[in-house]
């Protein structure tokens, strides 16, 4: 997925996430925080251990960090 910054009164967060390593990994992640209601996107980058999620409210970062978990994968914070 993109991320898109553009949307009227949209959030953009940078996490770092620990143990990507590949696509599927990305994909793992990218699924499980798409889960996670008012998330309107969800872009996952292993060489850099980052994700951008879009949503349409701040999100609460323990919901983020549970999702992180159950793809396997450690939410070190925002980037």
């Amino acid at each position: 997925m993109t991320a898109h910054t553009d949307t009227p009164g949209s959030v953009t967060a940078v996490y770092q996430v620990t143990g990507m390593s590949c696509g599927h990994c990305e994909g793992s992640v990218s699924g499980e925080i798409s889960q996670i209601p008012g998330v309107t996107s969800v872009q996952a980058v292993a060489s850099k251990g980052e994700v951008t999620v879009v949503s349409e409210a701040p999100l609460d970062e323990e919901a983020v960090r549970a999702a992180v978990d159950e793809a396997g994968f450690e939410l070190a914070g925002k980037a």
